[in-house]
């Protein structure tokens, strides 16, 4: 079993915090997540002092440095980009860093080195890629470090989240299955019970296409 921080992984539910971090992680433990996710390309304030800040909550926290490409706001280098993730690790439970990255194995080293949790994560806004390569995307995942292989997909049919739950239930490691968007929506439900370790929700706005409030998603996957 997969752990991050104390909490070992099963259906847990992970609140992403961007703008006014400190308001909303507090909000997120009473709508009842089990993980935040800071997302430090998305703060408008200084991001050690968000960490120490959301850290009080007492909750687990993955921090996330969103590139571009992958569909995050970070507007500086990569360098930079890495640097600030890569220094915020030892106040932080576990570390996303995208399978694309070119400073992947970087950061890969830096937070095994520190005892915490990675994540490695693959994007794709545009489609749902074939069986295979998705399956591949994951296997890369693992091969590169991952404790936790991500995969968020856009599909264009039902047939293409099905395709998507069966990589989960199949897969050869701890995972978080993601299928965006109003078609995908109800993956965010569905998947932890094919084997998706963490689903994603929002406490105020969303952040990425689909979301589900928090509460919404405790409350129906509670149900199940």
């Amino acid at each position: 079993m997969v752990r991050i921080g104390d909490l070992a992984l099963d259906k847990s539910i992970v609140a992403s915090l961007g703008k006014n971090p400190v308001n909303s992680a507090a909000k997120a433990r009473e709508l009842g997540a089990d993980i935040l996710e800071l997302r430090l390309d998305l703060l408008d304030s200084d991001a050690h002092q968000a960490l120490l800040d959301v850290k009080k909550t007492g909750l687990p926290i993955i921090i996330t440095n969103r590139m571009r490409e992958e569909g995050g706001a970070w507007a500086g280098s990569e360098y930079e980009r890495i640097r600030t993730l890569v220094s915020l690790l030892p106040l932080a439970d576990a570390v996303d860093i995208e399978l694309c990255a070119g400073k992947r194995d970087y950061v890969v080293e830096k937070a095994k080195s520190a005892g915490k949790t990675v994540i490695i994560s693959t994007h794709d806004f545009q489609k749902t890629p074939e069986t295979a390569v998705m399956a591949g995307m994951l296997k890369e995942s693992f091969k590169a470090g991952a404790d936790i292989a991500k995969l968020a997909v856009m599909p264009n049919s039902l047939e293409d989240v099905l395709r998507l739950l069966e990589i989960t239930l199949y897969a050869k490691g701890a995972v978080c299955t993601i299928a965006m968007g109003e078609i995908g929506r109800h993956s965010r439900i569905v998947a932890p019970v094919y084997g998706s370790v963490m689903t994603y929700g929002y406490v105020e706005n969303t952040i990425a296409p689909g979301q589900l409030r928090v509460d919404e998603l405790r409350a129906i996957l509670k149900l199940l």
